[in-house]
């Protein structure tokens, strides 16, 4: 998976100059100075039209992109002369989209730290701008960021701007098949329209943790570098999801690109605009997806569930007694954890897939206690288990 932001090569020539524009990637956090819009280049949208004429892709565009933004973050250290003051520094851009009228916007928390994935030490950048689609650029705050989830709340001054909120969808089922636009500034070509469907849904993406980001949207429109951050959006301009990476052998869009969905960023976003952070339940257990053909050759009665091969030693499902694989077999060309608790259902709710576990969990709070339907030794059974907090690097 490749995130989507760029290193920002011209941006010393541009900051020098005085220059409004910036060059594609990803962003941080910052400083408060308002830029003129005077100098910038000419805004170029790239627009992909539909055969079906229920799905009007201008509109879309004409009432969404006044609202998406384009992020500059400044990081300390690297390679940039220090035109800004100080030592070197390396620069990113990517993109936002703004929520409230008090100037919230919202982006992927890697537009604005550098985290990569795998559960390492995350920095916020040292300075933010954000750059509107009439121009000015002003700085931005970084109210706080959810690794787990890749999103992050900045915040601007409102004062003097004119801002356009997107709408979030709510209780939106999204779909197969349904058609989507993405907005955002890939390569730098500021707000820039790609269209196409959603591929599918509950897909498992890379978080800046350790930890998968259950549920995301999969998508067909083009994403490309520069586009993290900015909204995915639906027939009525509303946004389903922010765009966050793409599967990739090339570096470039190959038609497979993700989102975060908007109903865990949404989630996110209330918490960081509470508290400046975001916790999540966590349950200690690594497990594998059951199917038919494996469930018959474990001599399971359920057909569905979560093999659970490791139980994390002192987390919370070890504490409650949930016990892991103790043999490996090999089936269908596969190794398989075979031997442990086969959990089936979370609170009442049935497990159809290894992902529904994670997900389920995350509707819980730390501290939580929450019960588990188990299969043991062929034997239905219920366990109680107290929910720990999730751990910054995984585990």
């Amino acid at each position: 998976m490749r995130r989507l932001r760029a290193p920002l090569g011209a941006l010393v020539a541009a900051a020098a100059l005085g220059l409004g524009g910036c060059g594609g990637g990803s962003a941080d956090s910052g400083s408060v100075t308002t830029v003129p819009s005077a100098g910038a280049p000419q805004q170029r949208s790239v627009v992909v039209s539909t055969t079906d004429g229920s799905f009007d892709p201008e509109a879309v565009y004409q009432e969404a992109a006044p609202g998406v933004v384009t992020i500059r973050s400044i990081f300390s250290g690297g390679g940039l002369p220090s035109v800004f003051g100080g030592g070197g520094r390396s620069a990113a851009q990517g993109s936002g989209f703004v929520i409230s009228d008090g100037g919230e916007i919202a982006t992927n928390a890697h537009v604005v730290t550098d985290g990569e994935g795998g559960g390492g030490p995350i920095h916020e950048a040292k300075e933010v701008y954000v750059q509107f689609a009439d121009r000015n650029q002003v700085a931005a705050h970084i109210e706080g960021f959810d690794p787990n989830a890749d999103v992050a709340l900045l915040k601007v001054d409102p004062a003097g701007l004119d801002l356009h909120p997107l709408r979030l969808a709510t209780n939106e089922e999204v779909k197969v098949g349904q058609p989507v636009a993405a907005i955002g500034s890939p390569f730098g070509e500021d707000r820039s329209l790609s269209v196409g469907v959603v591929s599918a849904t509950d897909r498992s993406i890379q978080s800046l943790t350790r930890f998968q980001i259950e549920g995301a949207i999969q998508t067909d429109a083009s994403i490309n570098p520069g586009n993290s951050g900015g909204p995915l959006l639906d027939a009525d301009a509303n946004v389903i999801g922010i765009d966050q990476q793409i599967n990739t052998t090339s570096g470039g869009n190959e038609g497979v690109g993700f989102a975060v969905p908007i109903t865990l960023a949404a989630r996110s976003l209330d918490e960081l605009r509470r508290a400046g952070s975001v916790e999540y339940a966590y349950i200690g257990v690594s497990t594998q997806s059951l199917y038919p053909q494996l469930a018959d050759r474990l001599g399971l009665s359920s057909d569905v569930g979560a093999l659970v091969a490791r139980v994390v030693p002192d987390g919370p499902a070890d504490a409650a007694g949930l016990q892991g694989s103790d043999q490996k077999i090999q089936f269908q060309g596969q190794e398989v954890s075979a031997g442990g608790d086969v959990i089936v259902a979370v609170g009442g709710d049935k497990i159809a897939s290894e992902a529904d576990l994670p997900r389920l969990i995350s509707r819980f709070d730390p501290g939580e206690t929450v019960t588990l339907e188990i299969i043991r030794d062929g034997q239905t059974q219920s366990i109680d288990v107290k929910l720990g907090q999730r751990p910054a690097a995984g585990g």
